[in-house]
C-alpha cells in the first residue's frame, strides 16, 4: 500500500501552525533579549567612557590634583594643612589668592560665610611656610593702632600650629592702610601684623619678621540690608613661618618634601572681635564641609566598576593610592536557566574586559588611574527584564497550548470523523453511483461544524433525490422524442410523395427535415444526437453546391449572398445535406452581425488534397477570448438566447458535421469583419 500525506495535510498544517506560533513566541522573546543585551552593552560602554572622561577631567583639574597629592586626608577638625598643586601662593594679591584656593578646592566650609584653606606649596625652595586663606563675616573691622601693645580692642586672628612636639602661636591684629584713592563704599584693606601669642591681649613690642598677612573687607552687606552696622565679608591671606619645617630644608642636600608627617600637623585659626566676645570664626568648630577627596569619586562609578589609582613609577609591592568599587544597589540573582540563556546570547565584544587607563601629571609626580568595567551588571540588569518577559512568554505559550488542545478536541477530531465519512461516501458514489447520506447524523449540532455536517447530509439526500428524478426525466424525454419522431415522420413521407421529383426544390428541404428527425430520434439530448449521427459521404461538386446555396439563400431569409465562382467543378467527399446545414448555420451568423445592405461573399479555393470555402461578412470582430469557444455547444453572446430560439448549437453542429466529413472549420478576424 502506498502511504500518502494528502489525507492528513490540513491536520498537519493546523498543528504545524500552532507549533510555529509557539516557536515564534519563544524566538520573539529571545530576539528581544538579544536586542536588549546589545543595547544595554552599548549603553554600558557609553556610560563607561563617560565615567572615565569625568574622572579624568576631575583629576586633571587642580581640585583633583589636590586630592591626588593628599590621598590620606584625615577629618577637618582639627585643621590640617594640604599640599597644593602650586609651588607657592602669591598671598599679597587677594585676586590671585582667591583664584588659587578656589581652583584647588582646598577651602573647608563652615557655614555663615566662614571658610579656611590651610596648605603648603609643592616647591620646597619656596620656604617652609604654611599658607592660610579664608573668610568670615563681621561688622566693620576695628583697626589696631600701630605701636600699641594692647590688641583687645581690634579685630584680630589667632593662629596655632602644632607639629613634632612643638607649638607655634601667633596673634595678628588688623591694622588699616590709608588709601586716599579708594571710592566710598569700596571696603577696607589692611595688614595683619603677626606677634607671638603670649596668652593674653598684650603682645610683644616687636612683630615677627617673617609673618605676613593681609585682610580685605567687602563694602557690600552679606545680609542684603545696607547700613553702617551690617555684616560684611572679610577675606584674609596669611603666610606662617614654621621654623621646624624651614630648618629641615637645610639639613639635607635633597630635602624630603612634602614632610612625611604632614598629616600630623595641627592648626587652629580663630577670628576674634574687639573685646572678649565669642569668636567670629573658629576652625575647631564642628559641622565643617571638607574639600573634594578621592573618595568622592565613588558616586561617579557605575555599579560594579573598579577605580584604582597608584603613583608612577609603581614599585613592586607598593600599595595602591586608593581603590573604589561602584556600589550595586539591589543585587539580583536570576534563575540559573535564565542566566544561562542570557549568557549565551551572542554580542560582539561582550566577553572582552573593559578597561581604561589615564595618566595625570602633578608637580610632584604622575599618577595612573585604572578604571575596570563590570559587564556582569549588564546581564543582571537584563535578568530583571528577562524575568518579566518570561512570565509573558509562559502565559502566551500556555494560552497557545490551551487553544490548540481545545481546537484539537472540539474541532479537529470532529473534522477528522467528517472527513473519513465523506471519503467513504465518495468511494461509494464512484464505485456504484449510489448516493447515501447515512453516517453523518451523529455529527449534527448547533455549531459551525454541526451545521456543516447537517448541510452535507441534507445535500447528499437532495442529490440522491435529484439523481432519481433525472433518471426519470431522461426516460420521459426519450419516450417523448420517440413519440414526436414517429408523429412527424408520417407527414414528411406524404410530402416526399408529393414533391419527390428531382427538379422540385422542395424535395431538398424535405430530405433535410427527415435527416434531422432521424438524427435526433431516440436521443436523450441534442448534443448526444449530433455527436452520434452517421453521415452518408459521397462525391459532391462544391462549385455547383455553392452556386445553388447562394441562389437559394433568399428563400430562407438571407439576402445579398454572393458567390465568386471557381474555374470548374471541384469534387470533394461530403454529405450534401450536412454540408448545406454547415453553410446555412454560418450564413445565419454572418447575416446577424453584418451591417444592413452589405453582402456576404462565398469564395472557393481548390488545391492539393482539399478545397477551402471562405464565407466573409463585414461587421464587428469576435472577442479574442471567445474565438476558440464559439464552436462549443450552448455558447451564445445574445442575452436570453434560449427565449428567442437561439440555443447556441448552430456552430457546434457545423464543427461536428465538418469533423465527421473529414474537414475543419475555423473563425478568423479580418480587417473589416
Amino acid at each position: 500500500m502506498r502511504f500518502s500525506l494528502a489525507p492528513y495535510r490540513l491536520r498537519l498544517l493546523f498543528r504545524a501552525a500552532f507549533l510555529l506560533l509557539a516557536l515564534a513566541a519563544v524566538a520573539m522573546a529571545l530576539y528581544l533579549l538579544w536586542e536588549e543585551k546589545q543595547l544595554s552593552y552599548r549603553n554600558y560602554q557609553y556610560g563607561f567612557k563617560k565615567t572615565e572622561a569625568q574622572i579624568a577631567a576631575k583629576l586633571h583639574h587642580p581640585t583633583g590634583q589636590l586630592a591626588l597629592l593628599n590621598p590620606g586626608r584625615a577629618p577637618v577638625a582639627p585643621l590640617r594643612p594640604l599640599l597644593l598643586p602650586y609651588s607657592a601662593i602669591d598671598f599679597d594679591d587677594p585676586t590671585k589668592v582667591q583664584q588659587a584656593i578656589e581652583m584647588a578646592g582646598c577651602l573647608v566650609q563652615y557655614g555663615d560665610y566662614g571658610a579656611v584653606c590651610a596648605a603648603i606649596g609643592s616647591n620646597p625652595w619656596a620656604g617652609g611656610f604654611v599658607y592660610l586663606a579664608g573668610s568670615f563675616a563681621s561688622g566693620a573691622l576695628q583697626p589696631h593702632p600701630k605701636g600699641e601693645r594692647e590688641v583687645g580692642q581690634a579685630h584680630r586672628l589667632r593662629v596655632a600650629v602644632s607639629l613634632r612636639g612643638q607649638t607655634y602661636r601667633w596673634i595678628a591684629p588688623f591694622e588699616t592702610l590709608a588709601n586716599p584713592d579708594a571710592e566710598p563704599g569700596a571696603g577696607l584693606r589692611g595688614r595683619l601684623t603677626g606677634f607671638a601669642d603670649l596668652g593674653g591681649d598684650v603682645v610683644p613690642s616687636r612683630p615677627m619678621k617673617d609673618f605676613r598677612g593681609w585682610i580685605w573687607q567687602d563694602g557690600h552687606c552679606v545680609d542684603g540690608e545696607d547700613g553702617p552696622d551690617c555684616r560684611r565679608r572679610s577675606f584674609y591671606s596669611v603666610r606662617l613661618p614654621v621654623g621646624v619645617l624651614r630648618d629641615a630644608l637645610f639639613q639635607k642636600t635633597r630635602p624630603v618634601w612634602p614632610p612625611a608627617d604632614l598629616d600630623r600637623i595641627r592648626l587652629r585659626v580663630e577670628a576674634l572681635p574687639p573685646g572678649d566676645g565669642t569668636a567670629l570664626f573658629d576652625s575647631d568648630r564642628g559641622g565643617a564641609t571638607p574639600p573634594f577627596s578621592l573618595a568622592d569619586l565613588a558616586p561617579l562609578l557605575l555599579p560594579g566598576e573598579t577605580l584604582r589609582i597608584r603613583k608612577l613609577p609603581a614599585a613592586a609591592g607598593e600599595p595602591e593610592l586608593i581603590r573604589l568599587v561602584g556600589e550595586i544597589d539591589q543585587p539580583y540573582e536570576p534563575p540559573r536557566w535564565l542566566a544561562g540563556i542570557i549568557r549565551r546570547l551572542p554580542v560582539e565584544g561582550f566577553d572582552s574586559p573593559l578597561e581604561a587607563r589615564e595618566t595625570v601629571a602633578t608637580p610632584l609626580g604622575s599618577y595612573e588611574l585604572v578604571l575596570t568595567g563590570n559587564v556582569g551588571t549588564v546581564n543582571k540588569g537584563l535578568a530583571v527584564v528577562a524575568t518579566r518577559v518570561s512570565w509573558f512568554v509562559g502565559a502566551m505559550l500556555l494560552a497557545i497550548g490551551l487553544a490548540w488542545l481545545a481546537i484539537e478536541i472540539g474541532i479537529v477530531r470532529r473534522i477528522t470523523a467528517l472527513t473519513r465519512r465523506a471519503a467513504s461516501v465518495s468511494r461509494v458514489v464512484r464505485g456504484t453511483g449510489a448516493v447515501d447520506g447515512a453516517g453523518l447524523e451523529d455529527l449534527r449540532g448547533p455549531d459551525e461544524l454541526g451545521v456543516l455536517a447537517a448541510g452535507l447530509a441534507d445535500l447528499l439526500q437532495r442529490v440522491k433525490e435529484d439523481v432519481e428524478r433525472e433518471h426519470i426525466r431522461a426516460e420521459q424525454e426519450k419516450d417523448m422524442w420517440h413519440a414526436v419522431g414517429h408523429e412527424i415522420m408520417s407527414p414528411l413521407q406524404s410530402l416526399m410523395a408529393l414533391h419527390g421529383g428531382r427538379d422540385d426544390d422542395s424535395s431538398r428541404y424535405i430530405a433535410r427535415m427527415q435527416q434531422a428527425i432521424r438524427i435526433l430520434y431516440g436521443s436523450a439530448s441534442p448534443s448526444e444526437a449530433f455527436q452520434s449521427t452517421t453521415l452518408q459521404v459521397e462525391a459532391v461538386d462544391v462549385d455547383a453546391f455553392l452556386r445553388n446555396v447562394a441562389s437559394n439563400a433568399p428563400c430562407v431569409g438571407i439576402a445579398e449572398v454572393r458567390y465568386a465562382g471557381g474555374n470548374g467543378p471541384v469534387l470533394v467527399r461530403a454529405d450534401e445535406y450536412s454540408l448545406e446545414d454547415v453553410v446555412t448555420h454560418v450564413l445565419r451568423n454572418a447575416d446577424r452581425y453584418r451591417p444592413a445592405g452589405t453582402p456576404i461573399t462565398l469564395t472557393l479555393a481548390a488545391g492539393g488534397n482539399g478545397a477551402t470555402v471562405t464565407i466573409h461578412n463585414q461587421g464587428p470582430a469576435i472577442d479574442e477570448e471567445m474565438i476558440d469557444k464559439i464552436f462549443e455547444y450552448g455558447v451564445s453572446d445574445q442575452p436570453e438566447s434560449g427565449a428567442h430560439g437561439n440555443r447556441g448549437q448552430g456552430l457546434f453542429v457545423a464543427k461536428t458535421y465538418m469533423a465527421k466529413m473529414g474537414g475543419t472549420i475555423t473563425a478568423v478576424n479580418t480587417g473589416d469583419g
